[in-house]
């Protein structure tokens, strides 16, 4: 199933749920044991679909620090090894999205072929920003050669525009940023958060974004069952983490009563 073909004017609010990964093999709290992560994330992508959400999207979440350029070649195994694993876990209509942390959009595009995944999500794609790994360059005329290279073009490209936990170098109108971003930078989708992790988006912001471009424009961080009403009426789809996770806690593992009770305040209703 497309990416395309689930999100857009007239379609239902998509949503796409977080599989956080516990640390994998060479990050610093690494406890050797990948069948346990594997496990928990054949878990958490479960739950997640069986709770009625549209896709997942695999991150290396637990490896913080995290690096600001490429991941060394036993993150990729690993997170191909998982990401297949989601794949059949969740069947083939629930879309499955990759993002490798901090900005390794080939190392994602590479484990989206291997896995059969359906997207990449790309924290810095075009532009660059200040960020706790440093400053961090978007290498979109790399990725965009490498998709073309591997025969990918069905796996999208979701950017972040102005990506949280992350400043601009310099004031940057968020409007000709997500424009640049999709024109010049040719992503399929862009992705609007807060500051940080699980705190809501401005609403401004995500206006501007969307009368900017004429993509899909996703939700990155802070949607809530409370607030999905107030964003379906700007953007057309929401990445959902922390809101599903047991008492709200972004590492601990999806609580199905949770997922369910934001399917359910799904605007546009089922699919």
């Amino acid at each position: 199933m497309s990416l395309e073909a689930l999100a857009g004017p007239g379609r239902p609010f998509l949503l796409l749920g977080m599989v956080h990964l516990a640390p994998l093999p060479g990050s610093p709290r690494w406890d050797g044991s990948m069948a346990g992560v594997i496990e928990a994330a054949r878990r958490d992508a479960g739950r997640l679909v069986e709770a009625g959400f549209d896709g997942v999207i695999v991150e290396n979440f637990g490896d913080a620090p995290f690096l600001p350029g490429p991941v060394p070649p036993g993150t990729v195994a690993a997170m191909a090894t998982v990401a297949e694993t989601v794949r059949r876990v969740v069947g083939s209509e629930p879309l499955v999205g990759v993002n490798v942390l901090r900005n390794d959009a080939r190392a994602a595009l590479a484990v989206a072929v291997a896995a059969g995944a359906d997207l990449v999500r790309v924290n810095v794609h075009t532009g660059a920003m200040w960020t706790d790994q440093g400053l961090i360059e978007g290498r979109a005329w790399e990725t965009l050669r490498d998709r073309a290279h591997l025969g990918a073009d069905h796996v999208a490209i979701l950017a972040d525009v102005l990506v949280k936990h992350a400043e601009p170098p310099v004031p940057t109108p968020v409007g000709r940023t997500a424009q640049e971003t999709v024109e010049r930078g040719l992503a399929d989708a862009v992705v609007v958060t807060g500051p940080a992790t699980g705190e809501p988006v401005n609403v401004e912001v995500l206006s501007e974004v969307g009368a900017a471009v004429s993509v899909p424009v996703l939700v990155g961080s802070g949607a809530t069952a409370e607030t999905l009403t107030r964003f379906a009426k700007l953007a057309n789809g929401a990445i959902v983490g922390t809101a599903v996770k047991e008492d709200g806690r972004v590492t601990a593992p999806v609580d199905l009563h949770r997922a369910r009770a934001l399917v359910a305040a799904r605007p546009g209703g089922a699919r």
